[in-house]
């Protein structure tokens, strides 16, 4: 049986090649395939109230609306009737959302055209006057940053939420505009899983939800793959009001979720509680891994005496005091290029970034001391293997010079400024390289960025650990992923 959601996707591959790159980085939106949209209807419970009222914001051709409502016509979950209300700024695309959601019978349909987050924060929705909220919700939000000072970030200000994208905040006001006891299920970055600019979102969505389930896709582009999307995705589906309780969590490998696992979780192993910055993460297996269950992984970098801070020479700031190459008065300016798993390589003839940056009055607040640091870069690529890689920078390799710069792109360890000792600084870089750390930061991390803050609030071996650990690798020149593992194992058990 041809069912308006089969309809809807022809039109998406039909209209979505058609869409130009600028139009899309407008708007900041991505047409949902038919199957992730039959997917997340499916993740709404049975529901026997007489009245369902839907919101879709930013509903494209509205492949999520009917999605839901398919499944409502075959018999899924009880409702008398449905009212549908479906947000879209794109005029190309609000006839074909309009044709769609006409298609069904008992189903009262209401487009809105413009702006979801201008509309929803009229001070009119905020009142006593909002009516009893929506009862179910389904989105697919636009991705695009929201400016500090922008009219979305003001408006959403005036209404609560203090959020730094679209996507977050479309969820926010879903979540603000539902009934008690309201489902919203929505496919989102998973960006706002960790990071400290996306913790006002956090603290906004715990407060007034409970996390009923999260989805994950092993693989990054497979999701959105017509548009090419690479961002890592998740879908949640949340309660207003909800008593917070186990958590379940399912993986895939792509959209067509032929090999779907689903386990249950604690809410304690997804927000751990005594995580001040409330990061969100999603195990994907029932077991505790290394990281969650040895108790010799406990210290915090406070703790240890130790600190972590994201390279203070911004490049492009102090562009005339750059060199390609070392001259008089320059020292060495360190990018991620100088270091891979030999070791720290530099100067770099041909490198496409400067190689030192020259000390002088202007530079000098910018530069550490020389000595040995422990360093991890700040990106990886999209699909690359690791998502923590950690270098040792040895100061041997200089030559003598007094001072270093660390470029932007790297987060570097060290004790108020000044270097750590070699054993320690090596023992940092083994703990942050083995296979249980980054298997852990994925729990919580769902993009390409390592920030310091994520570092900081990351468990450590005890400081004598760290140089045990030190101390063995500089007996063992290049050890193998395996023996490294296997150390950390030796050392926690």
């Amino acid at each position: 049986m041809l069912r308006q959601l089969d309809t809807a996707d022809t039109v998406r591959r039909t209209v979505a090649p058609g869409i130009a790159q600028k139009h899309k980085a407008e708007f900041g939106q991505f047409l949902t395939p038919s199957s992730v949209a039959r997917f997340m209807a499916s993740l709404f419970p049975d529901s026997h109230i007489e009245t369902c009222r839907l919101l879709d914001a930013g509903a494209g051709v509205g492949a999520l609306s009917c999605a839901f409502l398919d499944r409502w016509t075959a018999g899924g979950f009880g409702f008398d009737a449905v009212e549908a209300t479906a947000y879209e700024i794109d005029n190309h695309l609000r006839g074909h959302l309009a044709q769609h959601l006409a298609g069904y019978r008992g189903v009262v349909p209401r487009i809105i055209a413009g702006d979801y987050i201008e509309l929803a924060t009229a001070d009119d929705l905020f009142t006593a006057k909002q009516p009893s909220g929506y009862t179910h919700a389904i989105l697919n939000p636009p991705y695009k940053k929201i400016n500090s000072n922008s009219s979305h970030r003001l408006a959403l200000r005036r209404v609560g939420i203090e959020t730094v994208n679209l996507y977050s905040a479309f969820v926010a006001l879903a979540v603000s505009q539902a009934a008690p006891g309201g489902q919203i299920v929505a496919i989102i970055p998973r960006s706002f899983c960790n990071g400290p600019y996306y913790r006002p979102f956090r603290d906004f969505i715990l407060e007034r939800a409970a996390i009923r389930h999260m989805h994950l896709f092993d693989s990054r582009s497979k999701a959105f793959k017509d548009d090419e999307v690479l961002q890592e995705n998740i879908i949640v589906r949340l309660e207003r009001g909800g008593l917070q309780g186990a958590v379940t969590v399912s993986t895939s490998t792509d959209d067509t979720f032929s090999d779907l696992v689903t386990h249950a979780h604690q809410f304690e192993r997804i927000v751990f509680p005594d995580d001040p910055e409330r990061f969100i993460h999603v195990p994907t297996s029932p077991e505790k891994n290394a990281i969650e269950l040895s108790p010799a992984i406990r210290c915090t970098l406070s703790e240890l005496g130790i600190k972590v801070s994201t390279g203070p020479v911004v490049d492009f700031r102090l562009k005339q005091h750059l060199r390609d190459m070392p001259k008089k008065d320059t020292v060495p300016l360190l990018y991620p290029g100088h270091f891979s798993s030999t070791g720290t390589t530099w100067p770099i003839e041909g490198m496409k970034k400067p190689n030192a940056i020259e000390r002088n009055a202007d530079t000098e607040k910018w530069l550490y001391p020389s000595g040995f640091y422990c360093v991890v870069r700040r990106f990886s690529s999209k699909e690359e293997k690791r998502r923590i890689v950690a270098s040792v920078v040895e100061p041997s390799v200089f030559g003598g010079m007094p001072m270093l710069g660390f470029e932007n792109h790297l987060n570097v360890f060290h004790e108020n400024r000044h270097g750590l000792s070699e054993a320690l600084a090596r023992g940092l870089a083994v703990f942050l390289n083995t296979t249980a750390v980054d298997e852990n930061f994925r729990r919580f991390n769902g993009h390409t960025q390592v920030n310091a803050t994520d570092l900081k609030l990351m468990k450590y071996p005890s400081r004598e650990s760290l140089i045990e650990l030190g101390e063995w690798v500089m007996q063992h020149a290049k050890p193998t992923q395996g023996q490294i593992d296997a150390k950390l194992g030796t050392l926690i058990a």
